[in-house]
């Protein structure tokens, strides 16, 4: 290919440069003799022309046409998709009232469910804040009767302690301790005498 290229062109600077020749040496040729050289330039620069338009514009116009058809495949797709989406647009903008109405009612409900779980929970809550707290008042009442019986059995151990010091004076002290000691004696000896 490239052989061929350069012969041609090799052959175009000859016939361009003996068309020129003449002319460069001051002489005035008859028009006939210039002729056959143009008609032979022409020649050859048209079967350059044709070779390369035949080698490289088919392949070059046959992918041009392959782009283009191929782009108007595209925008024919693109224009199907585009129709088709507008018609579902179209016919969802047709059923929005419908699906605004269904979509209040389904909140509607959802709502009365939701009310409803949260007066059962409140209601359970309550339920067991009742409890607890009952539970808490009988701890409380079980401390404050427990803490009563300690205060009433401190209360009458000092009153009875009070009583006794005001009763007990050093002569009946006297003979409280006399018996007593009277007592062990008579323990001591209704023991065996084996136990030292």
């Amino acid at each position: 290919m490239r052989r061929v290229l350069n012969t041609i062109f090799a052959a175009l600077l000859v016939t361009s440069a003996l068309a020129a020749a003449p002319e460069a040496k001051g002489q005035a040729e008859a028009p006939d003799t210039l002729m056959p050289w143009k008609v032979v330039n022409f020649a050859v620069l048209a079967v350059a022309l044709g070779y390369l338009i035949y080698k490289k514009g088919g392949p070059f116009f046959a992918a041009r046409g392959e782009g283009i058809r191929r782009g108007l495949e595209d925008a024919a797709k693109a224009n199907r998709e585009a129709t088709a989406r507008y018609a579902e647009m179209e016919r969802r903008l047709a059923n929005l009232g419908a699906e605004i109405e269904k979509l209040k009612e389904r909140a509607c409900q959802e709502s009365g469910g939701e009310v409803e779980r949260m007066r059962a929970q409140t209601a359970r809550e309550l339920q067991k804040i009742s409890e607890q707290t009952e539970q808490d008042v009988g701890a409380l009442a079980k401390a404050a009767r427990q803490e009563l019986r300690t205060y009433a059995a401190e209360l009458a151990v000092s009153l009875a302690e009070k009583r006794i010091r005001e009763r007990l004076t050093p002569d009946s002290e006297k003979a409280l301790l006399g018996g007593m000691l009277r007592d062990l004696d008579r323990r001591s000896d209704a023991q065996p005498s084996g136990v030292s």
